[in-house]
């Protein structure tokens, strides 16, 4: 199994895909694709899922069929798809998008295989025993997202020393907010910095959150690791230019869009070995036998475009240490 980008749980195709499962053929296994985020937005670790799957020698529509769920950032239609996916007797439920399509899955079913991608910390949260030794019928990816938060913020105020007050978006319905709320809080004491939380679990609460940011008069914004707030990260991007507010972004897909900085894991390579988990489990491994698996790397993107747009004049010491810049 390639793992150039993740490693095992240890401290420290583009092609086009349907939105609705192909028609099952006899005898072919059906893995269930449940989903925190959206379709449209969610196509670039959908096909990595595939490629991953791919990886494995299974292929969707030839050896296996792909039922996709999309709760589309409303958490609360997770448990009823998770239970659908249970009534179908699915091979394998791969619970994606964060912590709650992770969460519905395990509570839904102890028999079906379940492999997750999620931000924090599974052991904390009860979906498995131990990173290394998962037991029971849950393993997967996490990305560690939730305690990279004093990191981005340490970034921003690199780019932006005079800031004083910095806006932290979060989604209240998220279940790993608060330790990441704890975690940005800790780094802005340690920085002398002010945060101001500010709480969206909807497109309007986005815009009502921004027009906070204005009326409260926030220098720098640090967007949370949410995949509700991943999936709207057009409308969110498109709210900071707009108020000029300088914001850092927890993962690549932001600063392709046109967001200023990003600092995390790779989306991308996360859902691959995703993918290869599902077919590993299909030919026969038990998800107790299977690591969680962590990012060995995490990669710092500026967008000049985006500064310039700004207003901003990015440092050389921050150019120096990025490992993409979009120009």
């Amino acid at each position: 199994m390639r793992r150039r980008d993740f490693i095992s749980g240890i401290v420290g195709s583009a092609t086009a895909w349907p939105l609705t499962a192909r028609a099952q053929q006899p005898g072919m296994p059906v893995v269930g694709f449940l989903s925190a985020r959206s379709p449209d937005e969610a196509a670039s670790v959908v096909s990595a899922f595939r490629q991953g799957l791919g990886e494995s020698g299974y292929f969707e529509g030839k050896n296996v069929t792909i039922e996709y769920r999309w709760a589309e950032g409303q958490y609360d239609r997770l448990s009823a798809l998770a239970a659908e996916f249970v009534s179908r007797q699915v091979a394998v439920i791969a619970a994606t998008g964060g912590e709650p399509a992770a969460l519905a899955a395990k509570a839904a079913t102890a028999a079906i295989p379940i492999v997750f991608t999620i931000g924090g910390d599974p052991v904390r949260l009860g979906l498995v025993a131990s990173l290394n030794k998962p037991g029971g019928n849950v393993t997967g990816v996490t990305f560690i997202f939730l305690e990279l938060g004093a990191k981005r913020l340490e970034l921003l105020h690199k780019l932006v020393p005079n800031a004083s007050v910095i806006a932290l978006l979060v989604n209240p319905n998220f279940p790993g907010t608060p330790a990441e709320v704890s975690d940005v809080q800790v780094g802005a004491r340690s920085l002398g910095l002010q945060i101001t939380v500010l709480n969206a679990g909807t497109e309007k609460q986005i815009d009502t959150a921004f027009a906070t940011i204005v009326q409260q008069k926030a220098d720098a914004l640090v967007v949370g690791t949410d995949g509700f707030l991943v999936a709207q990260r057009d409308q969110i991007i498109q709210l900071a230019m707009r108020h000029a507010v300088p914001a850092i972004y927890p993962a690549r897909e932001f600063t392709d869009a046109g967001g200023l900085m990003s600092y995390g894991p790779s989306l991308v390579s996360g859902y691959r070995q995703a993918g290869v988990y599902v077919g590993e489990i299909l030919h026969g491994t038990k998800p107790a036998e299977l690591p969680v698996l962590q990012p060995k790397s995490f990669f710092f993107f500026i967008n000049v475009r985006t500064a310039k747009a700004l207003g901003i004049q990015v440092p050389p010491t921050l150019l120096a240490i990025a490992d993409d810049v979009i120009e």
